[in-house]
């Protein structure tokens, strides 16, 4: 085991800082140190922060780690950024802002930049979650800008997703609709103390009462039915989760212990219910599919390269002499030959 992975384990924080930057630029030897925390981690609560720009979503994270470390637990908080233009660097501004939890060595914050690598990131966000979580951190916060496809594919690293709807959004919770909402535990209306929360807290509760009756299977199973209540489901009733709505006004502190109460919530029915185990599965097998993607294509395009690249290939196509489907075949023919010869000697 490397000394960068004992000193993670040890409990050296400019070691996890290290562990993360490798992960980020995909350093020589970041796959063999997060091979090696994984058989570490597994403990840590984590959960995902989603919602549109301007919701408000790096002052609530910033509160409720806070809260959390009143509560005496360790906490990690992830915040995946849009990429600066120049540096390719997350945005500096981000870097210093939570600035209440500066200097507090139990409260690990780490930047991550969307570097406009799509299918990359969601991978590089769950091997950090892998690393904070080997560390030993109680809660693991992800929080991501925006609400399109990356950030449902981020937010689905997390036990627990919670969705901020700012005020007076009939239109973004229409926009909403299209994905995010499906996977949300917990809806945070923040700057309820704008115009338009109320309407913007009815039009959610309606929503959510339209999927009953015609359940949606979203990221934590069937829904079949919501109320603001959202209470304790008993496993004699239907076990899915009915999401919370909680209101909060986050930069004056206001509806924070709602919120965490509502994540409380969800993490007792997790694991009452046995949906963290179930969830944890799903996620390993979305993990493992696309990491046999990403490999295969490197392998394939290497092989590509090899053969004098895609060019040489695209002559013969324009002149009809070949097509796609040939050259693929071709392509990949060493590899069936290999994985054949290795299914023959098993069974020989």
């Amino acid at each position: 085991m490397s000394d960068l992975v004992s000193d993670v384990l040890a409990g050296k924080h400019s070691a996890l800082a290290r562990v993360i930057t490798n992960i980020e630029n995909r350093a020589p030897g970041y796959r063999e140190q997060v091979s090696a925390l994984h058989r570490h981690a597994g403990d840590a609560d984590v959960i995902g922060v989603t919602g549109s720009p301007g919701a408000g979503k790096s002052t609530l994270v910033d509160k409720v780690a806070a809260a959390y470390r009143e509560q005496g637990l360790t906490v990690g908080v992830i915040a995946i950024d849009p990429s600066s233009p120049f540096t390719g660097g997350a945005v500096l501004g981000d870097r210093i802002r939570m600035a209440s939890n500066a200097g507090d060595m139990d409260m690990f914050f780490r930047s991550m930049s969307a570097r406009g690598s799509l299918g990359g990131l969601s991978t590089a966000t769950t091997d950090a979650v892998t690393a904070l979580d080997a560390f030993g951190k109680d809660k693991i916060i992800v929080e991501t800008v925006g609400a399109g496809q990356n950030e449902v594919d981020i937010v689905r690293t997390a036990d627990t997703v919670a969705v901020l709807v700012p005020p007076g959004s009939g239109d973004d919770v229409q926009m909403l609709k299209a994905g995010i909402l499906e996977i949300a535990d917990v809806f945070v209306v923040n700057k309820a103390d704008l115009e338009g929360a109320d309407r913007t807290v009815q039009q959610l509760k309606e929503m959510l009462q339209g999927r009953s009756g015609r359940p949606d299977t979203g990221h934590h199973g069937t829904i079949t039915g919501a109320d603001n209540e959202g209470g304790a489901v008993s496993t004699t009733e239907a076990v899915d989760w009915k999401p919370r709505i909680v209101e909060t006004v986050a930069n004056r502190g206001e509806g924070v212990e709602d919120f965490l109460e509502a994540l409380g919530s969800h993490a007792e029915y997790l694991d009452r219910t046995g949906r963290r185990e179930k969830q944890a599965r799903e996620r390993y097998a979305a993990e493992i599919r696309t990491l046999l993607r990403e490999d295969a294509n490197g392998l394939l395009s290497a092989e590509l390269e090899r053969r004098g690249g895609l060019e040489s290939f695209l002559d013969e196509v324009v002149a009809r002499e070949t097509d796609p489907y040939s050259i693929v075949d071709e392509l990949l023919a060493p590899l069936r030959d290999c994985l054949a010869e290795e299914r023959d000697s098993h069974h020989g």
